[in-house]
């Protein structure tokens, strides 16, 4: 398929490099050009302008923000009236999901689970929601990023809901594993043997394995999702809770908890920094 990508992050530049591997024309932009550079040399084509990256069968986009993919899509040079179908793999709000979906009648959403080493591998988990052809049309991209697609309905923004509903009980698992390693920690039990017993027995799934790893090393940098992007997730949490009057008491805990990450370490901490502030407010270092 001849499809382009905007938005050449770690996740992007990795979902973008699978794409070419698994065969298809690949027209790529990004805000800082020199960071297409790799996927060029493999076989890309970097395109002048957002416009530019959407004049083939699909165009996907994955962008930090709603500030960022409201720019590409609305801006000069944008993708709105361009004739390839728009795919949203980014963590946006559902208004603004809602909104992309009125403007246009070629758009999905398909925000994706995983961190950068799944993008890099393909084993992406792709949340969809939109007219049933239009993802059917694009099942061949997922499967070149993807280990499986998740569909979740006709309205696109229901696919960011549930990718929000995700992030929120990422942070959620976090702070529970901060807390319970701080309290064994302060009890003389050492972190990595109460992750071993924890993810050994009764929680095992993998983002227990994954974050407790890095609770257990301070592994947070570089981060692989800076804190200022889980926290900018947790408050578009926030806003549809806030729509749908959904009380959250838990998320103004992990959201103060990534605040506090970022004073302490900078924009440049792993959102599971988030655990430090429990670790600091118990008195340890």
């Amino acid at each position: 398929m001849k499809v382009g990508f905007i938005g050449l992050g770690q996740m992007g530049s990795a979902m973008a490099a699978n794409l070419v591997k698994a065969g298809h024309a690949v027209t790529v932009w990004n805000r800082s050009p020199d960071k297409a550079a790799d996927l060029v040399a493999a076989g890309a084509t970097l395109a002048a302008t957002p416009a530019a990256a959407a004049q083939g069968d699909v165009v996907m986009t994955m962008l930090a923000d709603d500030t960022a993919l409201e720019a590409v899509v609305y801006g000069a040079d944008g993708i709105l009236n361009a004739p390839a179908l728009h795919v949203s793999h980014s963590t946006i709000g559902v208004a603004l999901a809602d909104r992309l979906a009125a403007d246009s009648d070629r758009y999905i959403s398909a925000p994706v689970f995983g961190r950068p080493p799944a993008a890099e591998a393909g084993k992406l988990f792709v949340v969809a929601a939109g007219a049933d052809d239009l993802i059917d049309r694009c099942e061949p991209l997922f499967e070149a990023i993807g280990q499986r697609v998740f569909r979740v309905g006709t309205t696109p923004s229901a696919a960011n809901l549930v990718k929000l509903s995700g992030n929120f009980m990422i942070m959620a698992a976090v702070e529970a594993m901060a807390e319970a390693m701080t309290l064994a920690e302060k009890g003389g039990v050492d972190r990595a043997t109460l992750l071993e017993v924890l993810t050994g027995t009764l929680f095992s799934a993998p983002v227990y394995k994954t974050y407790g790893d890095m609770l257990v090393a301070d592994a947070f940098k570089p981060a692989g999702f800076a804190a200022p992007l889980g926290l900018k997730d947790m408050n578009l949490v926030d806003a549809a809770a806030s729509t749908s009057r959904t009380p959250m008491p838990l998320l103004g805990i992990v959201r103060d908890h990534l605040r506090t990450a970022i004073a302490l370490e900078g924009d440049d901490v792993d959102w599971a920094g988030a655990g430090l502030a429990v670790r600091r407010a118990a008195g340890l270092k």
